[in-house]
């Protein structure tokens, strides 16, 4: 789609993994790993948008972009909206994908595949799926599942999130936290209060869900490696030697 922007929120608190966006994969920094990912799937300029001037400089540094935002934000969909106004104050993009910066073997075909779903006026944010092949993925509540209504044998309209247990004969679907949102969504969606099922389930998409908000999901083949932990920083590293 045309007139399309990646944005990656990156921020240094992380009491976990401290210094996250700033960890060495194989002589890069993991955002720099993302961003080149992101760059790669060809859709749109990609940004970095940080509070912490040493990512910036480590954005820089590699040749990508990266603008400051603020501290304050409580979401990576704040900071973006923050960094998309700061960005175009003249309003000519109209497609803006939220790309996590903690996923560094993320496939760009994927982040492709999430803007598809925008094809239909109807959608306003668009997002990713796989099928759930571990058995313990259903019931680890640490992987948010998604459900909904199938529209293509490709993609299907979310109905529900949740880190509850999978029931059911399924197929069941791991949610990947990768978002394409219409401009007017996106800004819909920042000024919005948080739910009540938000709350409860820590899952920010509910919030637009409630709103009455129309998500569709494309369907890929496979979960990028979320890094949070030592544990997962080092196999990240192994996965990205080959």
């Amino acid at each position: 789609m045309r007139n399309t922007i990646i944005l990656i929120p990156a921020r240094m608190a992380s009491t976990r993994l401290p210094g996250k966006p700033l960890a060495d994969i194989n002589g890069l920094p993991m955002i720099v790993q993302v961003l080149h990912r992101a760059e790669a799937a060809g859709i749109g300029e990609a940004v970095v948008a940080t509070d912490s001037e040493a990512v910036q400089a480590a954005v820089e540094k590699a040749g990508g972009r990266a603008v400051m935002t603020g501290g304050h934000h409580q979401s990576g969909s704040d900071r973006i909206f923050e960094a998309l106004e700061a960005l175009d104050p003249e309003h000519r993009i109209d497609f803006v994908v939220n790309v996590q910066g903690d996923l560094p073997t993320i496939d760009p075909a994927d982040i492709r595949a999430a803007l598809g779903p925008l094809a239909d006026p109807a959608v306003d944010i668009a997002t990713l799926a796989a099928v759930i092949t571990d058995p313990a993925e259903r019931t680890n509540p640490n992987v948010v599942k998604v459900s909904g209504a199938i529209v293509t044998s490709g993609r299907f309209h979310a109905t529900t999130f949740t880190r509850a247990d999978a029931a059911g004969p399924g197929p069941h679907y791991h949610h990947i936290g990768l978002y394409a949102y219409r401009r007017a969504a996106l800004a819909r969606f920042v000024a919005l209060p948080p739910s009540a099922n938000e709350q409860r389930e820590r899952l920010e998409q509910l919030r637009a869900l409630d709103a009455g908000m129309r998500i569709d999901a494309a369907i890929v083949r496979g979960v990028p490696l979320g890094v949070d932990t030592p544990e997962e920083l080092a196999k990240a590293r192994k996965m990205l030697l080959g």
